[in-house]
């Protein structure tokens, strides 16, 4: 025998290593030699209720993916017993459905697990009970059930049926080539994205319960949504018209922003403290629009005698019953008599500082409707004359009973202050240029232009009594005597 070459030695240590890692594939990949002897696995027992056409070696699938095979499937005294061995290492909820399907048209069923909450992981030992399980129905006994059926159908009936079916979809190969590839495609992508529709399913429930409870207003909405259809339907020439013109109408407004559009931003500016002012009397503005309509129709009641004649006006329904002083006006809480201006006065100052208002009870029958009645937007049950009592625990307090019409009207015993004008400016530092002297002036009888000097003497002006004998112009008034 011809000793080895090195040539030799070298090719049989890469066929050697070769067969030695194919061989490692072959018994770890494929046979999967530690998981025969329960390396790295653990087992599961499902309680089914007949086999199905499971069988062993058959595959396991949790959301989709291969997680074990089927280790032996064997009769229990109540149904079918399936022993599964899972790989460990992967999270599986103990709360599962596990549901028998095929693989295929022709068979090799197999197990999926689908989890139905969170719950603590599987573990060795642990058993799926049977109201959990479900299994695909019996194959002979579908084929049976559709084989009657086909039988019950008279042969001219399914003839036409069929005929029927063969005009309908004669000549459509090509669309339906393509509905089917886009099928598959929708297949093909739903199972790449099974677990997020899995979990979009397991989820649904809340919504679809909600649906369900709220059944009454979905009915609601259908009929409401009927009465605008109805109404379109009515009113179809307007709706056409709208339709028509809306575009124009459209350009229209978008022209009128476009001219706005300076002064848009600053109005919409301001209108926010309007509706802040807004939603802060909300409840006074519903009252108003609640009262409004019955103003408009006390008015247009005023007018009713003049309705539909030709006479003319005749009258209204209206009483001038004034009832003045009654009650008497209210002057507490208000200025003092000594500081209140002269009615004559035609001057216009600044308002006094201070809260004047009626300060009498609440209850009074003097100005029922000054501010100390005023509800509290945010406490309509309290009332006060101003905010800072309505968002604090202060009470209005009225200064008098009211009655005093002699006297001071605010004498008081409540202890408030009394409300006075503020002090004036100080006096100015002398001068040592002489202020002008006062410009005099008294009143005189024009009848006979006598009249009383500051000196306290009765003096008499001929030139300004009636018969002066003078032209009396408003030139020669502005103009000094001789």
């Amino acid at each position: 025998m011809p000793p080895l070459t090195r040539r030799i030695l070298i090719q049989l240590a890469i066929f050697g290593v070769v067969a030695l890692v194919g061989g490692s594939v072959m018994v770890f990949g494929y046979i999967q030699l530690p998981a025969m002897f329960g390396i790295g696995r653990y087992r599961v027992t499902v309680e089914l209720p007949q086999a199905a056409g499971l069988y062993a070696s058959g595959n396991v699938t949790y959301r989709g993916t291969e997680v074990g095979r089927v280790e032996n499937v064997h009769l229990t005294k109540d149904g079918v017993a399936a022993v599964l061995s899972l790989k460990s290492g992967i999270n599986i909820p103990s709360d599962v459905e596990a549901q028998v399907h095929s693989q295929s048209a022709v068979g090799e069923q197999y197990v999926a697990l689908l989890p139905r909450k969170d719950s603590r992981p599987l573990k060795d030992g642990d058993v799926i009970a049977m109201d959990r399980v479900s299994v695909p129905p019996d194959l002979d006994t579908l084929l049976d059930s559709v084989n009657r059926g086909m039988e019950s159908i008279p042969r001219e009936n399914l003839k036409t049926a069929v005929d029927e079916a063969y005009t309908a979809v004669g000549g459509l190969g090509p669309d339906i080539s393509r509905l089917v590839a886009g099928t598959s495609s929708l297949s093909i992508d739903a199972r790449k994205n099974l677990g997020a529709l899995l979990t979009l399913i397991d989820q649904s429930k809340p919504v679809l319960d909600s649906q369900t409870n709220s059944r009454n207003a979905v009915q609601a909405w259908a009929a409401h949504l009927a009465d605008i259809t109805q109404g379109l339907k009515t009113n179809n020439p307007a709706v056409h018209g709208v339709l028509q013109q809306g575009g124009a109408a459209t350009g229209e407004v978008r022209r009128l922003f476009d001219r706005l559009d300076p002064t848009l931003p600053v109005l919409l500016a301001n209108l926010i403290s309007v509706g802040q002012v807004a939603v802060t009397y909300h409840p006074g503005l519903e009252q108003l629009l609640v009262l409004l309509p019955q103003a408009v129709a006390t008015l247009q009641a005023i007018g009713v005698p003049n309705r539909n004649t030709k006479q003319g006006y005749k009258g209204v329904f209206l009483s001038f019953n004034l009832r003045l002083n009654l009650p008497p006006p209210c002057t507490t809480g208000f200025l003092p008599p000594q500081q209140r201006r002269v009615p004559s006065w035609e001057d216009y100052p600044d308002r006094p500082d201070g809260d004047l208002y009626c300060r009498v009870p609440q209850d009074s029958p003097q100005n029922v409707r000054g501010v100390r009645n005023m509800p509290c937007v945010d406490e309509p049950s309290k009332r006060a004359p101003m905010v800072q009592m309505c968002e604090s625990d202060e009470n209005y307090v009225p200064l008098n009973d009211g009655y005093n019409w002699k006297g001071d009207p605010n004498a008081t015993l409540s202890g408030q202050p009394v409300p006075q004008l503020p002090p004036g400016p100080p006096a100015p530092a002398p001068s040592s240029i002489p202020a002008p002297l006062p410009i005099p002036g008294a009143e005189y009888d024009p009848a006979t232009g006598t009249y009383v000097g500051p000196d306290g003497h009765v003096y008499t002006q001929s030139d300004l009594g009636a018969n002066g004998g003078k032209e009396r112009t408003w030139q020669s008034m502005l103009l000094p005597p001789n």
